[in-house]
């Protein structure tokens, strides 16, 4: 495959790749985030939408609840027993009033002790193409469940990204047009 190609979105799954990138994601926020002011961590895109410090509790929330769960609930009973639903705002009242860094510290111990859990399972292809149930979008297999939780990562890293960005999309007079990260829409959070 060319690296054209897999620049425009066609990479095969590769485990090691896809830890490369989670055990990254907590200093990338760590460096982005730690000893910022409120004004920044705070900010949120408006009614409805996430903060920096919002999304850092989602992902927590996930480390707990989410991608390994998911990951022995396919292993231990495939396609059979379906994935409790998620939980996407738990972090309102799990996070709420809990330092940044508070956080920050947490992601880092949960997502190691994750990563930890995951390389002591030793998984092989077969395993990896392993089915469960989704609670909404229905059967899925276990590459797919690691591929999203990397990529998922990779989402809200931008995410934060554009929140903070706009922070600022009045002040940047007539450079807005230069910024794309400005003109993007809002997503679901």
């Amino acid at each position: 495959m060319s690296k054209t190609s897999r620049a425009a979105g066609g990479g095969a799954f590769d485990l090691e790749e896809a830890v490369a990138v989670l055990e990254r994601t907590p200093e990338v926020l760590r460096r982005l985030l730690d000893g910022l002011p409120a004004a920044w961590t705070e900010a949120s895109e408006g009614e409805g939408t996430w903060s920096a410090y919002d999304i850092v509790g989602h992902l927590i929330h996930g480390e707990r609840t989410d991608w390994m769960s998911r990951a022995r609930r396919i292993l231990e009973h495939g396609p059979a027993l379906p994935f409790e639903p998620f939980d996407r705002f738990a972090q309102f009242e799990e996070s709420g009033g809990r330092p940044l860094a508070a956080l920050l510290d947490e992601l880092e111990e949960l997502r190691r002790e994750n990563l930890a859990a995951l390389a002591a399972l030793e998984l092989g292809e077969r395993e990896l193409d392993l089915e469960g149930t989704h609670p909404e979008l229905g059967r899925v297999t276990l590459r797919q469940l690691l591929a999203t939780w990397a990529v998922h990562d990779l989402s809200h890293v931008r995410q934060i990204a554009r929140v903070m960005a706009k922070r600022y999309a009045g002040e940047v007079g007539v450079w807005a047009e230069y910024l794309p990260v400005l003109g993007e829409r809002l997503e679901g959070s």
